[in-house]
Order: structure tokens, then sequence, then C-alpha cells
């Protein structure tokens, strides 16, 4: 289970954690879906456009939370930039450094912020198909993160 808001994972040393979610009961499904190997986005039933991050919300019409819905994503999306971190001095970031932070479009069409593994720099290219998988950062927490697709 997804911890609950303002609950993080401490390490041994005590030391706050940058990488995990603060989960409240708006969010609850896109995390409990991310445990489970799922990618959650928010479409509008007025405007029919879907977005990302989770609001409750549509960001382009305005409607309210009556005519946003939660929908599974197809976890196709293809890169739109990305950035070699070479330092991040915050914990736990700076023990995976070097990591490529990216910005990929969903095939749904939003765009996300993310990072690009099983890839070395040197082979990224904008445009390249990408599919989702998931990253444990702590028990029962899984982040959502890219890697090349398998070609066909």
């Amino acid at each position: 289970m997804v911890p609950r808001r303002g609950d993080r994972t401490l390490p041994v040393s005590g030391t706050a954690r940058h990488d995990l979610p603060e989960v409240d009961e708006f969010t609850r499904p896109y995390w409990d879906a991310a445990a489970d190997g799922r990618l959650l986005l928010r479409r509008c039933a007025d405007c029919g456009r879907a977005h990302h991050y989770p609001r409750e919300f549509c960001p382009f019409c305005w409607a309210g939370e009556d005519r946003v819905a939660w929908e599974q994503a197809s976890g196709r999306a293809t890169l739109y930039t990305w950035s070699v971190i070479h330092r991040n001095d915050l914990p736990p970031f700076g023990t995976r450094v070097p990591y490529t932070a990216a910005v990929v479009d969903l095939a749904e069409g939003p765009r996300m912020m993310t990072e690009v593994v099983d890839c070395e720099a040197a082979d990224l290219s904008i445009g390249m198909p990408l599919t989702v998988t998931f990253r444990e950062a702590a028990d029962g927490v899984r982040v959502a993160v890219f890697r090349p697709e398998p070609p066909r």
C-alpha cells in the first residue's frame, strides 16, 4: 500500500527522502495504480483532453472534478528533451548519478517529466519511442520511468 500524505520513508541515517510522493486522497488512485505497474492520466469529459500531472479539474477548459476522470494510459511516449544529471545533492539522487532526467510526450497527448533508464545518453534522440516501466522507490511505492521501446 502507498504511504499516506506526509509519510516519507527514512533511510537508517534519518535523512529525508526527496524522491517519494506525498500521497493524499485525490492522488491515491494514481499511486496505487503505479504500485501495480499501471500509468494513469486524467481526461476531461467536456473538452476530451488528457492531462498529467493529476489535477482535480481540467487545466484546459476548467471543468470541475465531476467532469474529469482517471484513465489508464497506453504507456507509450516519445522523447521530447533530456538532460544528463551528474550531480544532485538531494538524497537519494546523489547515489544515482549520472541519470537522465527527461520530458516525454505521452501517446495520449500530455507531456510528463520523468527519467529515461536502460539507455546510454549517446543513444538518445528527440522523438525516439519509449515505453513506461516502474522503479521501486520504497516499499510499495513505484515511480513511472521510461525506457526505449523494444524493436518490433
